[in-house]
């Protein structure tokens, strides 16, 4: 059962509603009907209502859900990091008690890949389809030098203090990002993500992400389904122009990969964005990605 209940001590979303999922209270937001139905995995420090534009969009022809993993936004905290296998059953469990029929087309967005990944290994037959939107993949040391591998980034990342002194910025940045979004969800979630607590909860995801490539190297490849692979190839002013130029090379490289290993796999090259404004600049892109995994999984 869903509601819109919430204790005083945690932020209230402004949209959506909790479901709840092995005794804790999960953030989720349904629009649209049909299916198959899409479901939008988020990366670190990001909340499924980032995706909510596109979310809007997709729902004019099936089924989309964007949530909050259990740990992370509105969901109840939990302690993390955890392991993609118990992340991929909740999002069974929450699809399930929401009364959404699999199969499902998974859209998982940079860190959401590897769960993602993990929920196709643990329940092929539930997995429609995917849009991998410039996700992190398994194999990534595979294709990035020694300076971009998984534990480097472990090493790499900005720690809370950093992140204090980013504040300002990272304020600008978000309130130009939501600028289409209506006021009282722009501001809510502006604030929200200048908690404390929703920056603590960033870095602890990202802090064992070589952990979460070994579990899914333990696992089976992706089930033979439709995928489209959306690869952010765009100039980022804040990378130095070597490094950059390595990482598109290990990221085309490796989403290539992908979908070469399956039946229907497809690469998007995508040069006029970054990593974190995928959904923001181009969702036209995003949506187009979507509609064709929606409509080669209906006609398989």
């Amino acid at each position: 059962m869903t509601n819109n209940s919430t204790p005083s001590a945690r932020l209230a979303p402004p949209v959506g509603g909790f479901q709840e999922v092995e005794g804790r209270r999960m953030f989720v937001h349904r629009l649209g009907s049909g299916g198959p139905a899409v479901v939008f995995l988020p990366g670190a420090s990001a909340v499924g209502l980032d995706y909510l534009g596109v979310q809007q969009q997709v729902s004019q022809f099936t089924t989309a859900v964007v949530y909050d993993r259990g740990g992370t936004g509105y969901s109840d905290p939990l302690p993390l990091p955890r392991t993609a296998a118990a992340v991929a059953t909740e999002l069974r469990e929450l699809l399930r008690a929401q009364h959404i029929p699999a199969p499902y087309v998974l859209a998982p967005h940079s860190l959401g890949g590897f769960y993602a990944h993990r929920f196709a290994q643990l329940y092929p037959r539930d997995v429609a389809g995917l849009v991998w939107l410039d996700g992190l993949h398994r194999d990534w040391d595979d294709f990035m030098p020694p300076a971009m591998q998984l534990a480097a980034a472990e090493q790499m990342g900005p720690d809370l203090e950093q992140l204090e002194q980013l504040r300002p910025a990272l304020r600008e940045m978000r309130a130009e990002l939501l600028a289409d979004y209506p006021e009282h969800i722009r501001h809510s979630l502006i604030d929200a993500k200048e908690s404390d607590e929703w920056i603590r909860v960033g870095i602890a995801e990202r802090s064992n992400v070589t952990g979460l490539a070994t579990e899914l190297r333990a696992g089976p490849n992706l089930p033979d389904v439709p995928v489209i692979a959306l690869s952010v190839l765009g100039t980022d002013p804040a990378q130095q122009a070597e490094s950059q130029q390595l990482m598109h090379d290990g990221r085309r490289r490796m989403d290539a990969a992908l979908v070469s290993a399956v039946s229907h796999g497809e690469q998007r090259i995508l040069s006029d964005t970054v990593h974190h404004r995928l959904c923001f600049d181009r969702p036209d892109a995003v949506v187009q990605a979507i509609r064709d995994v929606v409509d080669r999984a209906t006609r398989r």
